[in-house]
């Protein structure tokens, strides 16, 4: 793929003030905790001071940001405030009229955007299942038709479908939809010129979920806020919204049958969670942009995590305990130290398949998908054909996945590009497929004796699990969803 053109400029860690062995130290945390890393960027006075990608993950790759994606609504949300078009007080029975129930309740009718923007509308749990349910071709209906348990603005809630109303907002009063705004107004102007959305199949971005971006990308966002939305010699966004959408407007609230992570427990601002140290932007299975002010610091990073939760509170008590302590604190031979951590970055990598390239045979399979959230239909035809360097995995009739062996090798059968990686283990094949713009792989297991095989997620997509559906471009992962 093409390189990128540089957002940030790039420095040591001893040229900004911070040791290198505490960023070795973060590493060393994150490994320790077992968390899948995909890419890491440490940003401060405006200089990237150390990044790196586990491969197969590699820096020009957008990586799906799942939540996150919030927190960049949240800034067309004050964006289309700033220009007068919408206000925090508006209703959304106002401003999207043909989305209202004939039988709206009192407290539907007096929902405002501050109640979407700090998540306070009033329902008790996310409301995003049960409103697709409602109303399949319609979740702004769907909302206020879900019953709302708690009075608005008085207790946060975690709930997609707040965010994705925002987006439609926005949307119904610039006349542009949201990937379209937010390119003119924010990544354009920012040199962000790789930005791609996940759809419904009305064409709409979600809002709530769906933003596509490098790593880099979302390090120049942290920085665009810490500068209270002034990028070089422009002011993108408004100061007085970055410092409205980060600070805290309501109180978060731990789960009912556990303590909750603390960073998770300073309360929510607008589309963004406050935290010890800061504020950040979180999606599921550790895709993170954390702030630090106190430090002038940004911390990004991409993850594949198996538990959609865990990864984030890991990665922020990595950054309190391990980094920066080392900010600002002389000691060490800071050249040097440089030099291993730029060394040790240059090396990341996820953990081959190991094995053997032999036998060189033509092997077919039917595909068991008894287990639960199966990326492959039942009975799908697997064939491991052998080609130089690796194999041709033929998966039904639409999937054509090349598959090296001790590298990985690309291919994009159905528009989106997919990595993998294979070998032999005695009589059994077992490849990695690499979904390389999300958080996800699947892993494809060959009984060549019995001629079956198994395909599992190693994080199942919150979307959905058929592999077709996230390989295929246009990405449209909810194709039911008018």
């Amino acid at each position: 793929m093409p390189s990128q053109r540089a957002l940030l400029p790039r420095s040591t860690p001893a040229a900004v003030g911070v040791s290198s062995r505490a960023v070795a130290a973060l590493l060393d945390r994150l490994e320790a905790q077992s968390i899948e890393c995909h890419s890491i960027m440490v940003v401060r006075r405006g200089h990237v001071l150390a990044e790196g990608w586990w491969a197969p993950y590699s820096a020009e790759r957008p990586h799906l940001l799942y939540s996150l994606t919030k927190s960049f609504t949240s800034i067309a949300v004050g964006l289309a405030i700033a220009d007068g078009l919408l206000s925090l007080d508006d209703r959304v029975v106002d401003v999207l009229p043909d989305h209202v129930p004939a039988d709206v309740s009192a407290q539907g009718r007096r929902i405002t955007v501050h109640h979407l923007l700090s998540m306070t509308a009033g329902h008790g749990t996310d409301s995003l299942d049960e409103a697709w349910q409602l109303e399949p071709g319609d979740l702004v209906k769907g909302f206020l038709r879900v019953p709302f348990t708690e009075a608005e603005g008085t207790r946060h809630t975690y709930d997609n479908s707040t965010t994705f109303i925002l987006a439609r907002m926005v949307e119904r009063v610039t006349g542009h939809g949201l990937p379209e705004f937010l390119d003119e107004r924010l990544f354009t102007p920012m040199g962000v010129g790789h930005a791609e959305w996940d759809r419904v199949a009305s064409g709409a971005a979600f809002g709530f979920h769906g933003l596509h971006l490098t790593t880099e990308a979302v390090a120049a966002f942290g920085e665009l806020l810490l500068r209270g939305g002034r990028w070089g010699e422009r002011q993108l966004v408004p100061r007085e919204w970055v410092e409205l959408a980060t600070r805290r407007h309501v109180d978060t609230l731990p789960p009912a049958d556990e303590a909750g992570n603390p960073d998770f427990l300073c309360g929510y601002g607008y589309q963004f969670w406050m935290s010890r140290n800061g504020y950040h932007g979180n999606g599921s299975y550790g895709q993170q942009c954390v702030v630090v002010p106190s430090h002038d610091l940004v911390v990004a990073v991409t993850s594949g995590h198996p538990n959609e939760d865990s990864p984030a509170q890991v990665v922020h008590d990595a950054i309190r305990e391990c980094l920066l302590p080392g900010v600002d604190v002389a000691g060490g031979d800071g050249s040097t130290d440089d030099e291993l951590l730029a060394e040790r970055l240059r090396r990341l990598s996820l953990a081959p398949v190991p094995g053997s390239a032999e036998p060189g045979l033509l092997v077919t399979a039917r595909l068991d998908a008894s287990a639960e959230d199966s990326p492959l239909p039942d009975g799908t035809r697997v064939a491991v054909d052998p080609v130089d360097g690796g194999w041709l995995l033929r998966l039904g009739s639409d999937l054509d996945i090349e598959t090296g062996h001790g590298h990985w090798r690309e291919s994009s059968p159905l528009g989106r590009p997919i990595v993998a990686a294979g070998a032999w283990q005695g009589g059994t094949f077992v490849a990695e497929l690499y979904v390389i713009t999300t958080p996800h792989r699947v892993r494809l297991v060959v009984d060549a004796e019995a001629q079956t095989a198994v395909a599992t997620w190693s994080t199942v997509p919150l979307t959905g699990p058929s592999l077709e559906l996230h390989v295929t471009s246009p990405l449209m992962t909810r194709p039911d969803v008018a």
